[in-house]
């Protein structure tokens, strides 16, 4: 832990939380401190007030959700999508938070303050994003996300083109797998199954089950290919890969 005053009370919280039972506590800060001790845990914030705002929330879903990265489910469509794009790494995060808290989106729950804080994190290294790019250089999709070890937690995603936030995804599977060990042991949280993530490979996993694998993905390296050491640092954009991914069908 690195010593949040919060650490102690979010792990007892989630000691008494029952099963099936999502929300594990209330209240806190969003300091970098208190955020890596909860991610570390199996927590993530959202608050629970209307757009997201306070009172602000500690989650543990029960199921989890979770992305196999051999699992990932690529159809011709989005094959296409990704010829036709490039990704970068952490080369715009705070332009693809902007966009993922665009107020017009249904279920939006990034607030200026949940926003402060996920900039924080990634001047220290601890937060990154994947930014989808066309032919001309502008940004149609992307997604952030959470680097401890071998954790990566998602946390958004966006697309102003069709298929732009599943190429962002295609792209970070690849980088996680690109660790000379095909990124065994690594997990990639999505917090929540839903049916267009199911479509993606998306499983559920039990609260237990998801624990585990986390402790044994926090005592992994930070995967190589998302460089969170320097805040900022991008990289050169590479076509958006599909080689090491389960192909679908059709779409």
């Amino acid at each position: 832990m690195t010593g949040s005053p919060w650490a102690e009370p979010l792990a007892a919280a989630l000691a008494r939380s029952a099963p099936g039972e999502d929300l594990v506590a209330v209240g806190a800060d969003l300091e970098p401190a208190t955020l890596l001790d909860a991610y570390r845990l199996g927590l993530f914030p959202m608050g629970t007030g209307r757009a997201g705002r306070r009172p602000l929330g500690w989650w543990s879903p029960d199921p989890r959700g979770v992305l196999p990265l051999d699992g990932l489910r690529v159809s011709r469509s989005l094959r296409r999508a990704c010829r036709a794009t490039t990704t970068t790494v952490g080369q715009s995060f705070a332009e693809v938070v902007d966009a993922c808290a665009d107020p017009s989106r249904p279920g939006r729950w990034i607030t200026p303050e949940v926003r402060a804080a996920y900039l924080a994190l990634h001047e220290r290294g601890r937060a990154t994003s994947v930014e989808v790019r066309d032919g001309g250089g502008r940004l149609v999709g992307g997604l952030y996300g959470v680097v401890l070890g071998g954790l990566f937690a998602g946390e958004s995603m966006f697309h102003r083109e069709r298929d732009a936030s599943k190429v962002a995804l295609v792209g970070l599977v690849e980088r996680l797998r690109d660790d000379g060990a095909d990124g065994a042991g690594r997990l990639l949280d999505v917090q929540w199954r839903t049916e267009h993530l199911a479509s993606l490979g998306v499983v559920e996993v039990p609260r237990a089950g998801y624990l585990a694998r986390l402790a044994r993905a926090l005592a992994l390296p930070d995967p190589p290919a998302l460089r969170p050491g320097a805040a900022g640092a991008g990289e050169t954009a590479r076509p958006a890969a599909t080689a090491l991914t389960r192909r679908g069908g059709g779409g």
